[in-house]
């Protein structure tokens, strides 16, 4: 069980059998009345963010989570299954394209992510923070262009398109954010 007074950003509480994470939240304490704590709580099967309220020292289930480091193997485009192994058992699971969410596309082979699983269901596939891939495509860079100036569209190796600064060529090896899809910086 967790408390209202134990809230804090991305803590895990299960409402009706659906797991969900606070995004934000806010203890109030109004000069009448009695005291509330103002949410904002992410759905982690749909994403769908909802507001809801609870009275100040409520108890609430945790969900029956599990974190697993898993390896991305491959993609299968025909079934449109993403394929990942297990890095304790080696056991091999694979996932639908919504399962994997919207930085799929920045997914290299032999990459380790954190898998979120309830009551042994999937629910997101988490990313490193930050992860290196190389220029595949992309306009060619013109002499003069510098690093404070605008930016260009590129594609790298998994096939994702991120802006990246002018000067940028192709083979180029850059950071990304998996968090923003921003570039970071190009490795040396």
């Amino acid at each position: 069980m967790i408390s209202t007074a134990e809230f804090r950003n991305g803590a895990m509480i299960e409402i009706d059998g659906e797991p969900m994470e606070i995004v934000e939240f806010q203890h109030v304490k109004p000069g009448k009345g009695g005291a509330f704590v103002r949410t904002k709580i992410r759905k982690l099967r749909s994403g769908n963010v909802i507001d809801k309220t609870f009275r100040a020292g409520e108890k609430l289930v945790e969900p029956d989570c599990e974190e697993r480091s898993m390896q991305f193997l491959y993609r299968d485009d025909a079934a449109n299954e993403w394929h990942f192994m297990d890095d304790q058992t080696f056991d091999q699971q694979f996932f639908a394209a919504e399962q994997v969410g919207d930085n799929a596309d920045l997914l290299k082979e032999s990459m380790v992510v954190k898998i979120l699983f309830f009551k042994g269901e999937p629910l997101t596939v988490q990313l490193p923070n930050f992860v290196q891939l190389e220029v595949t495509d992309t306009d060619p860079g013109v002499k003069g262009d510098t690093a404070s100036g605008g930016s260009k569209n590129a594609t790298v190796e998994t096939g994702a398109v991120v802006k990246v600064p002018l000067f940028l060529e192709i083979g180029t090896v850059i950071v990304i954010d998996t968090r923003t899809r921003a570039y970071v910086e190009r490795v040396r």
